[in-house]
């Protein structure tokens, strides 16, 4: 792994036994001693801490930020209000999704924060993109995820204001570890918080946080079964530039104003063909799916409408055991007539084929601060 970057945090993720895999050119840890099932069910219990360094953070300036950048994206962003973040989504001129990110309208500027995989192509797509504006990438600052029911507790500790935001609020605080860029979200389906903090502080940092019984150190393995129960998409997995918004089942990101007779219709990357899907539908739907017994089916297994069928009629992208539900989940991709929750199809594991069940997502009910 010479060649594999390492985050601010990488001698914490050594000394507390980590061990460490490639991820997105990163030497990141995907489980502590703990091991993925506690790590898993402490977070959903309490609180995980999650090092998200790897992942790309970039302000955006010019004389109008938001403007520009719906340019690039189906996404309202000049009615999101300073101090409030929104999921949104690059596309393509063909309706594909380059990536998924989160903005965030600090005022004067917009903070993204874009998938690590991704971050260099989505730099150069906004630079390319939105001549206009200044895009100034931030190197020197880590960042890392606090999960669960007492992620409050434990983060009012060090920076009390907190307890005051609600999901998707936005704050800088000045703290004992420096300024910390708070947002109240994550990618769990708990509530908790992604924090911002200077390269310099986010050891001492972390270790404050690792330091209140309620924090466990939470690893990739736990952050994957984590996010697939509330039911969320992995870029490269789940969406990219092969599945639209629509087919993704993403419409929601897409607020009406972006869409057919809205004020601000269309005018992103591949708006003709999205705009179509969502009047006349999408071929096919990402949908949730329940594997009956107790293995999982994973990314690449191949659905069919009847245990005798010959051609698949989908896929599956992502799936694993969902420890909180003591039961196998997955996520993928069937033609529409099968997308009907409760119906029935087969996956093919080793030649065999397997009754699943498709299924609303999230498989767990999601626990964000309202």
């Amino acid at each position: 792994m010479a060649d594999l970057l390492r985050t601010p945090l990488y001698d914490l993720h050594v000394t507390l036994g980590a061990r460490m895999v490639a991820f997105a050119g990163y030497e990141m840890p995907v489980q502590y001693p703990l091991g993925v099932m506690k790590e898993h069910l402490h977070t959903r219990a309490r609180a995980g801490l999650f090092d998200v360094s790897h992942m790309g953070q970039v302000i955006l300036r010019g004389a109008d930020p938001a403007g520009a950048l719906e340019r690039l994206v189906p996404v309202a962003i000049k009615s999101l209000a300073e101090g409030r973040q929104r999921y949104a989504l690059f596309t393509d001129d063909e309706g594909g999704i380059l990536d998924d990110l989160m903005v965030a309208n600090r005022g004067d500027h917009l903070f993204l924060v874009v998938n690590a995989a991704c971050k260099q192509a989505d730099i150069a797509h906004l630079r390319a993109g939105l001549p206009e504006c200044e895009v100034d990438v931030i190197t020197d600052r880590a960042l890392i995820a606090l999960q669960g029911p007492a992620a409050e507790e434990a983060l009012a500790q060090i920076a009390p204001e907190v307890a005051e935001m609600r999901f998707m609020d936005v704050a800088v605080m000045e703290t004992a570890y420096g300024q910390l860029w708070v947002t109240r979200s994550g990618y769990t389906g708990e509530d908790g918080f992604e924090v911002s903090v200077p390269e310099a502080q986010a050891r001492a940092f972390a270790e404050a946080l690792l330091a209140m019984d309620e924090v466990e150190a939470i690893g990739l393995g736990a952050r994957d079964s984590l996010r697939l129960e509330a039911g969320l998409c992995l870029y490269g997995n789940d969406i990219d530039t092969t599945t639209s918004p629509v087919e993704a089942a993403l419409e929601w990101a897409v607020q009406k104003v972006r869409r057919t007779g809205g004020q601000r219709e269309g005018g992103f990357p591949g708006a003709r063909r999205i705009l179509a899907e969502f009047r006349k539908g999408a071929g096919r739907r990402r949908v949730g799916l329940l594997p009956q017994g107790r293995a999982p089916m994973r990314a690449g297994t191949e659905l069919f409408a009847a245990e005798d069928a010959d051609e698949p009629i989908g896929q599956i992208t992502s799936g694993a055991y969902g420890p909180s539900i003591e039961a196998p989940v997955s996520m993928g991709y069937v033609t529409t007539p099968h997308a009907r929750t409760g119906t029935e199809l087969f996956g093919e594991v080793r030649g065999k084929r397997h009754p699943v069940t498709v299924a609303d997502m999230p498989f767990r009910p999601s626990t964000y601060k309202r």
